[in-house]
């Protein structure tokens, strides 16, 4: 029978067959397309707001749009996009909070094995921290991220994965994984 290993330093799966260890396939080869976007009000900043993108996804590059100044505002809300090769920062900022089965919980809820899709606060952002918002209207505005991609569950279990799930194993919709609302299950005597 074949196991699966992770590794979060490299991303890498191996598979073991007979106490021999394969390359079976890199983050590349697991994720496909990670797009972002979010809306920029008549009123925020540009510069602001491309500045909390980059602060979890540094090579996040938007088309960027010609806005008038001055007061009040003519600009239409209007949503800037683009994609990122790497979530690298984003994953070290949810380790460091150590939210990272809140954080697997909420990237899986609306998603599947090909495609995770989930919304993090814009004003969280900009301070360097991820707080995943859950369909709510969030004050600073939002990030939308979309990950496509071929394997995506197993590779982000072992992206979230740390020393408690030893003793607590955790999975994608196991009976553990918070309600959709974002509120907690109990699962202590």
């Amino acid at each position: 029978m074949a196991t699966r290993n992770f590794s979060f330093e490299s991303f890498a799966c191996m598979i073991e067959d007979e106490q021999n260890f394969q390359l079976r396939c890199t983050r590349r080869d697991m994720i496909r397309e990670i797009e972002i976007s979010t809306t920029l009000q008549p009123y925020e900043d540009l510069d602001k707001v491309v500045e909390s993108v980059k602060s979890l996804f540094p090579d996040w590059s938007p088309e960027i749009i010609n806005r008038e100044s001055g007061f009040p505002s003519k600009n239409n809300p209007e949503i800037i996009f683009a994609t990122s090769s790497s979530m690298d920062h984003f994953l070290e900022a949810i380790r460091n909070q150590s939210i990272l089965d809140t954080a697997l919980d909420a990237m899986t809820m609306e998603g599947d094995d090909h495609n995770c899709d989930f919304t993090i606060s814009r004003l969280a952002s900009l301070a360097g921290k991820v707080s995943f918002t859950l369909g709510e209207r969030v004050i600073g505005g939002s990030i939308d991220i979309s990950i496509t991609g071929v394997g995506l569950i197993d590779w982000l279990e072992s992206a979230t994965w740390h020393e408690g799930r030893r003793e607590i194993p955790r999975g994608v919709g196991d009976e553990l994984s918070m309600y959709k609302d974002g509120s907690p299950r109990e699962w202590f005597d």
